[in-house]
């Protein structure tokens, strides 16, 4: 995948396929974007560091990092607000659907206890666990949480992934080289991200406190 990744790092293009691949993964989770943003990071720095010492030309052949953290970070609070939408105008199908799913409806309910109480953290933990960001943006839309309670944290946690998948795909070329061990490395640190976010999200949550007379 770095070899293929690598041969679009010269062209604009690799900004589009990251974008699509990351506004997709709401809809269908199995999509790599965390590997694809991680890979294409990586490509990045070995194309900085091989181009150190030569001409200018050369240096804008490879993605810019900040470029490819902003797009990353656009396109993940965009397909949160079209599932969001989607699941807001879903209508008594979609209810029916999220009633009959476990995971969606404890998810639900956490999202909106945890959004009434100004506790959106869960929306950025969610949006490193697997199927977490669609199950937390079909939530708040379905439940009819405001846009205002939800984009800011949306943002806030399309930053954070982007930030974090970019950064582990860069510092691991820088520290361990553009081969399969940085690129390894670099993916595991993302699986451990998602597992510990998962177990988060998977949580019971807390049984309210008993009302004294």
């Amino acid at each position: 995948m770095l070899e293929s990744v690598g041969a679009l790092t010269g062209s604009p293009w690799i900004y589009a396929v990251v974008a699509l691949s990351v506004v997709l993964d709401v809809f269908v989770p199995v999509l790599p974007s965390g590997v694809l943003v991680i890979t294409a990071a990586t490509a990045a720095a070995a194309g900085t560091t091989t181009a150190a010492g030569a001409t200018g030309q050369v240096a804008h052949q490879v993605p810019d990092i900040l470029a490819l953290m902003v797009c990353a970070t656009a396109a993940s609070v965009l397909g949160d607000l079209v599932a969001y939408r989607l699941a807001w105008r879903g209508g008594e199908r979609l209810d029916r659907a999220i009633a009959r799913s476990r995971r969606l409806t404890t998810a639900q309910e956490r999202l909106g206890t945890a959004l009434s109480r100004g506790g959106g953290v869960l929306v950025v933990i969610a949006r490193f666990a697997p199927a977490g960001r669609s199950v937390v943006s079909l939530g708040a839309g379905a439940a009819h949480r405001k846009v205002k309670e939800f984009l800011p944290w949306s943002a806030l946690a399309g930053m954070a992934w982007a930030g974090y998948s970019v950064g582990l795909g860069y510092l691991g070329a820088q520290w361990l080289g553009a081969s399969w061990l940085g690129a390894a490395v670099s993916l595991l640190a993302l699986f451990v991200a998602g597992t510990l976010a998962a177990l988060f999200v998977r949580r019971p949550a807390p049984a309210p406190a008993p009302v004294t007379p």
